[in-house]
């Protein structure tokens, strides 16, 4: 995977699980992508549901977390 030319990326999203497991999925995977590209997050600081999902996946990869 080529890097990105971002450094960070702010990304928003709902502090529940949603209903569909295809939302749990699409959660990790943008998260390792963003990890994959060398970009770091910058969120709203929720640690449940897809936002929490999203940043957990960046911060296993080893990015930075903000927020």
């Amino acid at each position: 995977m080529r890097q990105s030319r971002f450094k960070r990326i702010c990304v928003f999203c709902g502090s529940s699980q949603g209903k569909k497991r295809s939302y749990h999925d699409a959660a990790i995977e943008l998260g390792n992508e963003l990890v994959a590209r060398g970009v770091d997050l910058v969120y709203g600081g929720g640690s449940i549901g897809l936002m929490g999902m999203v940043s957990q996946a960046v911060h296993d990869g080893g990015r930075h977390v903000i927020g």
